[in-house]
């Protein structure tokens, strides 16, 4: 079996120069070096995988992804992608804390959760009873607030303009995933319903609550309603409830993850953005659509 080593370098930290990629094929014994985009992004073919950390610390670039996928079927039919941190900037539920006083309490809470040191349900139902009586306005001013993540944009124009089905899903609230998946053009969108009365927040949430077991079963659902094997599909987030979806997708990659997913998950954005999902399949910087962000 072949398999598919990439390099994809932050611009800004410097270019990924000719001499660098040659050096990163004959480390890992490769061949056909291939450029997706000049200065950026290249691939080669391995018939083993290598040991991405030793293959970086032989190279010099000090701002370099290195992605390794089998060399068939690389283009994915299904993303799932999570949306905070992920997809948006910011985790929601604290931003929305903040119109409370109650950022940094509730902050200190998401933290433990997405690093799997305390159960997602029960620390959401813990947090959002926290903000009881708060006036529903704090979810529109946290909207107008929320930015991207860098890429995201250029990610979901193109795999969908390539035929892929791409879903939203986040232990988030549906308020914000339905406004991001129609923003960025996501075909669907699933996350958790947060209750109110009309004008404050109850302090509740409803059941049964979206958690890393809901995500797999949507990238498993995708999977078969498009008639494809969990290999074909794509996964991306970086907590500890995205941890079994990235695990059982084809390509499943951590991005700018806690510390208990990038110790599980090989392939990782840690220095470049959202369009390096796109390289990682062979998309060629040419081949993408919609805004080109870097």
């Amino acid at each position: 079996m072949s398999y598919i080593v990439i390099l994809v370098a932050n611009r800004q930290a410097g270019p990924l120069t000719p001499a660098m990629a040659a050096r990163a094929r004959d480390f890992c014994a490769g061949q056909h070096l291939n450029w997706l985009s000049p200065a950026q992004a290249a691939e080669f073919i391995v018939s083993t995988p290598p040991d991405t950390a030793q293959l970086q610390m032989v190279l010099e670039h000090k701002a370099l992804d290195v992605f390794v996928t089998k060399f068939r079927g690389r283009r994915k039919a299904v993303l799932v992608a999570d949306m905070d941190s992920t997809i948006v900037t910011a985790e929601t539920l604290d931003e929305i804390a903040a119109f409370a006083g109650l950022k940094e309490q509730i902050a200190a809470i998401t933290a433990r959760s997405m690093n799997g040191e305390i159960d997602f349900a029960t620390a959401l139902r813990e947090r959002v009873a926290m903000l009881k009586g708060l006036d529903i306005s704090a979810l529109e001013r946290t909207w107008s607030a929320i930015e991207f993540c860098p890429g995201a944009r250029t990610l979901i124009a193109t795999m969908r303009g390539f035929g892929a089905t791409t879903a939203l899903v986040s232990g988030g609230f549906t308020y914000f995933t339905a406004r991001v998946a129609a923003e960025l053009g996501f075909d669907i969108h699933r996350a958790n319903t947060l209750l109110d009365n009309g004008s404050t927040l109850t302090g509740e949430v409803a059941e049964p609550i979206l958690d890393r077991n809901a995500k797999l079963a949507t990238l498993t659902e995708l999977a078969e309603k498009r008639g494809v094997k969990l290999a074909a599909t794509l996964a991306v987030g970086d907590g500890a409830n995205d941890l079994a979806m990235l695990q059982a997708a084809g390509l499943g990659v951590a991005y700018h993850a806690k510390p208990v997913v990038a110790a599980q998950v090989s392939n990782r954005i840690e220095h470049t953005c959202l369009t390096s999902l796109l390289f990682a399949q062979g998309y060629p910087a040419s081949a993408f659509k919609g805004d080109t962000e870097s």
